[in-house]
């Protein structure tokens, strides 16, 4: 059997609330059923839209690890009519009362086809209906009232492999991918399409029109499976240091009780937090002791997904201190930081008085 422990964090939690309700706290005259409103705040870059005011993250980008499903539809009607033919494309001109005059093609480097009588026509960029209009033109100056039409085998021989490949699978009309860690997902027919940092509707229309380009008629919807994306670190004096899933903006304090609580060694003081912001790392420093003490002027810093929050053993004031502690840390743990933790990025230090 596991025995639970209590740490200083969850401990000073409840004596802070024990506090305030007995009326010996900062509120020594909180009645019950009074309330205490607390501010919420966060890294300046992002304060105008986090955390919002529905308690929901703003919007999703799809990250390294996600599970897509992929829903493809093949409209029934008007497709062909709407195919435009390119290079290599396969084209069969069929003729009804001479069927000696068939030909089928490609579409050359030039976009031409070279038909019997009329010599080179260019076809690049016309729909089959088109071309047949145009082919008519052309021979109705060499037979009377040609009848004649325009095939693209191609056309129907890829819906078929779609509808083959697609149907392998138990999902039937339907694809699961994971998006890859260089940020790519591959996709039928497509192959590889670059994904990561994209909303799901911007991923979607992005699909949409590649389908198209190729195979007009096909749609697809775009559905997030299964996400890695929401995730926080936190490490230092926790209990249980890792990382953790996140389906709502959390705060600081949400954070570190996620990961069991401080340790009786933490410097509650002086939590630091980490968030990227486009090719930086900014840190900056949050006194958890100012939450704690509940007096309604301490606002609860709230964290993003991929935020690091690292609870020191010491108050820090410098952050070549900091980075001292955090390389024990990762050492400690067998972690190899090379001397420089995060090397791609560069770090900016906010040492500010800012309160959680």
């Amino acid at each position: 059997m596991t025995r639970r422990t209590t740490t200083p964090l969850l401990t000073a939690l409840v004596l802070c609330m024990l506090g305030m309700l007995l009326g010996c706290g900062p509120h020594p005259n909180l009645k019950r059923g009074e309330e205490v409103a607390f501010e919420s705040t966060t890294f300046s870059f992002d304060k105008e839209s986090y955390p919002s005011h529905d308690g929901l993250f703003p919007e999703y980008h799809v990250v390294p690890g996600d599970l897509l499903d992929v829903l493809f539809q093949v409209q029934s009607g008007g497709q062909e009519t709407a195919f435009r033919l390119a290079v290599d494309h396969t084209v069969s001109v069929k003729f009804i009362h001479l069927p000696e005059l068939n030909e089928t093609q490609n579409v050359k480097p030039d976009g031409m086809l070279s038909l019997p009588y009329i010599g080179e026509v260019h076809v690049e960029g016309m729909t089959p209906t088109e071309l047949t209009i145009e082919l008519k033109k052309r021979y109705a100056k060499v037979f009377r009232d040609p009848e004649l039409y325009v095939t693209v085998p191609e056309f129907s021989t890829k819906i078929k492999e779609l509808k083959k490949d697609l149907h392998t699978a138990t999902r039937g009309l339907s694809r699961l991918v994971t998006v890859r860690p260089d940020g790519y997902a591959t996709f039928p027919l497509l192959g590889d399409v670059f994904v990561a940092g994209r909303t799901i509707t911007e991923a979607n229309n992005a699909l949409d029109n590649k389908y198209m380009e190729i195979l007009p008629g096909l749609q697809v919807d775009l559905f997030l499976e299964k996400t890695v994306g929401s995730v926080i670190y936190v490490t230092g004096q926790v209990d249980r240091p890792g990382s953790y899933m996140i389906e709502k903006p959390i705060s600081v304090l949400q954070g570190i009780v996620m990961a069991g609580g401080s340790t009786n060694e933490a410097e509650l003081g002086s939590v630091v937090i980490f968030r990227r912001n486009k090719k930086e790392f900014i840190a900056t420093r949050v006194d958890m002791d100012d939450v704690m003490s509940a007096d309604g002027n301490a606002p609860f810093f709230y964290l993003r997904p991929d935020d690091i929050v690292f609870v020191p053993r010491t108050r820090i004031a410098s952050l070549a201190q900091l980075m001292g502690e955090i390389s024990e840390v990762f050492l400690f743990k067998g972690w190899n930081v090379d001397g420089k933790l995060f090397d791609d990025y560069v770090f900016r230090w906010n040492n500010s008085t800012s309160r959680n």
